[in-house]
C-alpha cells in the first residue's frame, strides 16, 4: 500500500505543471515581432505625438516666466520689425518732402532707444512706485492737454488739434499719455475701493472714476481725435470689467457711450464719409475711399510671401500714411500673408500673457493695471488692422510698438515694463528667480571684483 501512493502521488505531480518561472532565455528583451502588446495606446495611435506636443506646450505654458518672457519678447519683436518696415514704408515720403530717405527712420529709432530704456526703467521698478506714479501723471496729462488747446502753443496735424512743438523735429502728442494715466490712476482708485468693500455700491464704482474718464475724453474729443477718445473709452469699460461692474449698469453704461459717439459721427462729414468707406472696393467718384480701398490693394498684392522689403508700389503716393496708420498694408504687401500673420500672432502673444498676468496677481491693483494696459494695446491693434482689412471705419490710430510715432512709443514702452515689473512679481516667478540667484551680469562684476589685485580699489 505505501508503495502505491507513492506511486500514485508521482503520477500525480507528474500531470500538475511546475510552479518555477521558466528559465531567462539569452537574447533581446522585448520581441521584435509586431503584436497586441508590442506598443502601447498612446504610441499606436496616430495622435499620439500631437498629445506629447499638446502636453509639453502646455508645460510650457504653465512655468512660472512664461508670460515675462513673451512680454518681453514679443515687444522686442513687434518694435524690432516694426523700425524694419519704417525704414521701408517712409523713405518716399520723406524724399518727397525734400528730407533724407532715412529721416523718420533715425527719429523712431531715436525713440525705440528711449522707450527701451524707459522699458528698463519700469520693469526694475517696483508695484508701490507704479501705483505712486498715477496722481502725478495724471495732473500731467491734463495739464498738456489743456495747453494743446491754446493759440500758440497747441498744433494741428492732419484736422487734429492734439499735438505740442517742441522744437526742431519734434512734437508731442499728451493724449497718448492720458492712456497710460487713466490705467494707473483708475487701478489705484478701485483697487483702493475694494479694500474698504466699496464696489458692491455702483455710485462708489462710478465715482469718480467715471467723471475722470469723461473730463480726458472730453480735453481729446475738442482736438477732434475721436480714435484716441475710442481707445480711451475701451480702457474705461476695461477697468468696470474687471472691477465687476453688474450687467446692467455695464450695458447701460456701454449704451450711453455708444449714442455719444453716434451723435460725434452723425455732427462730423469727415467721420461720416470714414463710416461710408466701411467694405468699400473702388475710391468713390470724388476719391473719398482713397486711402481705404489702396489699403486693400497693397495687402492684396502682397500674396504669401510679398514682393520683399522695399519693393512695395503702392508707398510710391498712392497710399497716405504709409508708415503710420497704415503701416500693416505696406507690411501686407512687402512681407505678404507670412508676414502679416507673424505680426498678428506676436500681438495675440502678447495679449495672452497680459491676460495671464492679470489672472494670476494676488494684487488688486496689478490685475486692474495689467487688465488695462493689455486692453489698451489689444483694442488699438484691433482697430488699426481692422480698418487696414476694411472690418472697420479708419480711425486714426497707429498700431502699437509698430507704426511711427515717438508720442504713442514711449507710454507703450513704459506700459509694457509695467507688465513685466508685474510678471516678476508674482509669487511663482518670484521663486523661480530666488532659485537662480543674482545674473548674468552680477555674475559676470563679481568675478570681475574679484580677480582685481588685493591693493588695487
Amino acid at each position: 500500500m505505501p508503495q502505491q501512493r507513492a506511486g500514485g502521488l508521482r503520477a500525480r505531480r507528474a500531470r500538475v505543471p511546475s510552479a518555477r518561472p521558466p528559465a531567462r532565455q539569452s537574447g533581446p528583451r522585448f520581441s521584435l515581432k509586431a503584436g497586441p502588446r508590442a506598443s502601447s495606446g498612446a504610441s499606436a495611435s496616430p495622435f499620439g505625438g500631437l498629445r506629447r506636443t499638446v502636453h509639453q506646450m502646455r508645460r510650457t505654458m504653465d512655468r512660472p516666466l512664461t508670460a515675462y518672457y513673451l512680454i518681453l519678447g514679443g515687444s522686442l519683436l513687434i518694435t524690432v520689425l516694426g523700425l524694419v518696415m519704417v525704414f521701408s514704408a517712409s523713405q518716399i515720403k520723406a524724399l518727397q518732402a525734400g528730407l533724407p530717405s532715412t529721416y523718420f527712420f533715425v527719429k523712431q529709432l531715436f525713440a525705440a532707444a528711449l522707450g527701451c530704456g524707459l522699458l528698463l526703467l519700469a520693469s526694475r521698478m517696483p508695484v508701490r512706485l507704479h501705483r505712486a506714479l498715477a496722481y502725478p501723471l495724471l495732473f500731467c496729462s491734463v495739464f498738456l492737454m489743456t495747453l494743446v488747446q491754446l493759440p500758440g502753443i497747441g498744433r494741428s496735424v492732419n484736422g487734429n488739434q492734439n499735438w505740442i512743438y517742441l522744437g526742431g523735429p519734434f512734437q508731442l502728442q499728451p493724449s497718448e499719455f492720458a492712456k497710460l494715466a487713466l490705467i494707473l490712476w483708475g487701478a489705484d482708485l478701485i483697487a483702493r475701493k475694494q479694500r474698504m468693500n466699496l464696489l458692491t455700491q455702483w455710485k462708489h464704482l462710478l465715482v469718480p472714476l467715471v467723471p475722470g474718464a469723461m473730463m480726458l475724453l472730453g480735453l481729446i474729443m475738442l482736438g477732434g481725435d475721436m480714435g484716441t477718445g475710442v481707445i480711451l473709452g475701451a480702457i474705461l469699460f476695461g477697468l468696470l470689467w474687471l472691477a465687476g461692474a453688474p450687467g446692467r449698469l455695464f450695458g447701460g453704461t456701454l449704451g450711453i457711450a455708444a449714442a455719444l459717439a453716434l451723435v460725434l459721427i452723425k455732427t462730423s462729414a469727415n467721420r461720416m464719409g470714414r463710416l461710408a468707406c466701411l467694405g468699400a472696393t473702388e475710391p468713390g467718384p470724388q476719391d473719398q475711399c482713397w486711402q481705404a480701398v489702396h489699403g486693400m490693394y497693397a495687402l492684396a498684392s502682397g500674396g504669401w510671401f510679398g514682393s520683399g522689403l522695399g519693393a512695395s508700389v503702392e508707398k510710391w503716393g498712392q497710399l497716405p500714411e504709409p508708415h503710420t496708420d497704415f503701416i500693416f498694408a505696406v507690411t501686407g504687401e512687402e512681407l505678404g500673408l507670412a508676414g502679416t500673420l507673424s505680426v498678428l500672432a506676436l500681438f495675440a502673444a502678447l495679449g495672452y500673457a497680459g491676460i495671464r498676468v492679470a489672472g494670476r496677481t494676488e494684487d488688486p491693483f496689478v490685475r486692474f493695471a495689467a487688465g488695462g494696459v493689455t486692453t489698451w494695446i489689444t483694442v488699438q491693434a484691433v482697430i488699426n488692422i481692422g480698418a487696414v482689412l476694411g472690418l472697420l471705419p479708419i480711425a486714426g490710430v497707429p498700431l502699437p510698438l509698430f507704426s511711427y510715432g515717438g508720442s504713442a512709443l514711449l507710454p507703450t514702452m513704459f506700459a509694457i515694463g509695467m507688465l513685466l515689473s508685474f510678471a516678476r512679481s508674482e509669487p511663482a516667478a518670484r521663486a523661480a528667480l530666488a532659485m537662480r540667484g543674482p545674473g548674468v551680469l552680477t555674475r559676470t562684476m563679481g568675478r570681475l571684483v574679484k580677480k582685481r589685485p588685493p591693493g588695487e580699489r
